[in-house]
C-alpha cells in the first residue's frame, strides 16, 4: 500500500472505547487523520475524548458480528470521508479458564467477535481496496496468538484463528497493493485485565491453579505490565505509514522474549519428531 501523503489518511478502527484502541484514536486525531471509531459505548468514547479536535472523528455504534451492520459502517465511512486507508481490527476481550470450564456460549460469544467479527470488517474492507489497488489491514494479535498458557486457551484460540486469517489473506491481496500486517503485543498497561477480563460463570474446584491465575492477573499484574499503549499504539501508526513492517509484528520486550522461546520450543519438538515422522511416507 502506498500511504496517502497530500491529504489526511482515513482510518477504520474497531474496539476504540478503552485501551489501546482509545489510545490509537487520540494519536491519528492529533495528527489530523480521518477517523471511524466503532465502539460498544459512544458515551465512553465521547467522554474520553473531552477536549480534543473530533471534528474528522466519526462514531459508529457497530455489533461486528453482524455482517449488514459492519458493512453500512464501512460504507458510511466512505460516504462520511471520501474514501478508506487503513483498516485496524482491534476490538476483542479477555476470558481466563480451563478448558474444561469454557461453555459453549463463551466460546461463540469470544469468536463472534475476534474472529467472525475480523471477517466481516475484512470483507466489507476488501472490495474497495481492490477497485483502489491500495489499502491496509492491521489485525491487532497478541503474543498468545503464537502461544497459550494453562487458562487461556479460548482467548489464544481466538487468536491463534487471527494469525492463520492474517498469513492467508496477505498473500490473497498483496497483488491488489494492499498490506496485511499482524500486530502482536505482549501485557499492556490498560485495563484489559480488569474490565475486559471475562471469566466462565461456573467453575471448577478440580482447577486451583486456574483460580490462582485469576487472582493474579485481577489483584498483582494490573499496573505492572511492561507495555506502554500511547507507545503501542504510535507502533501501529508506523507500521501503517512505513509500509516496511513484517507481517508478524511483535510490540514490547516480553512479547519477543516469549517469540524468542517459542521458536526454541518447535525445533526441540521438529528435532524430535524427525524420526517418527519420517516413517509415514510411502515407500519409494
Amino acid at each position: 500500500m502506498t500511504y496517502p501523503t497530500d491529504r489526511p489518511a482515513t482510518w477504520f478502527v474497531t474496539g476504540t472505547s478503552r485501551g489501546l484502541g482509545l489510545e490509537l484514536v487520540k494519536e491519528l486525531l492529533r495528527r489530523g487523520e480521518n477517523v471511524a471509531a466503532t465502539s460498544r459505548s459512544l458515551s465512553e468514547l465521547q467522554k474520553s475524548l473531552g477536549g480534543m479536535d473530533t471534528s474528522r472523528l466519526l462514531e459508529l455504534s457497530v455489533d461486528l458480528s453482524d455482517a449488514n451492520e459492519v458493512n453500512r459502517a464501512i460504507q458510511s465511512t466512505i460516504n462520511h470521508f471520501g474514501g478508506l486507508d487503513v483498516v485496524v481490527n482491534n476490538a476483542g476481550n479477555g476470558y481466563l479458564a480451563a478448558v474444561e470450564e469454557v461453555s459453549d456460549a463463551d466460546a461463540r460469544t469470544m469468536f463472534d467477535v475476534q474472529v467472525f467479527g475480523v471477517l466481516n470488517v475484512v470483507r466489507a474492507a476488501l472490495p474497495g481496496f481492490r477497485a483502489q489497488r491500495s489499502g491496509h489491514i492491521i489485525n491487532v494479535s497478541s503474543i498468545l496468538g503464537l502461544l497459550s498458557f494453562p487458562g487461556w486457551s479460548l482467548y489464544a484460540a481466538g487468536k491463534f484463528a487471527l494469525t492463520a486469517i492474517s498469513e492467508s489473506l496477505a498473500a490473497e491481496v498483496s497483488d491488489y497493493g494492499i498490506t496485511v500486517n499482524l500486530v502482536e503485543p505482549g501485557y499492556m498497561r490498560t485495563d484489559f485485565l480488569t474490565v475486559s477480563l471475562a471469566q466462565p460463570s461456573t467453575t471448577s474446584d478440580a482447577y486451583p491453579a486456574i483460580r490462582t491465575m485469576v487472582d493474579q492477573h485481577v489483584n498483582e499484574i494490573p499496573g505492572n505490565q511492561p507495555g506502554d499503549p500511547a507507545k503501542v499504539a504510535a507502533a501501529i501508526i508506523i507500521v501503517a505509514t512505513t509500509g516496511d513492517a513484517p507481517l508478524h509484528q511483535f510490540l514490547g520486550s516480553d512479547s519477543i522474549a516469549l517469540a524468542e522461546g517459542r521458536l526454541q520450543t518447535l525445533a526441540a519438538d521438529l528435532e524430535a519428531s524427525r524420526q517418527l515422522a519420517l516413517t509415514t511416507d510411502f515407500s519409494a
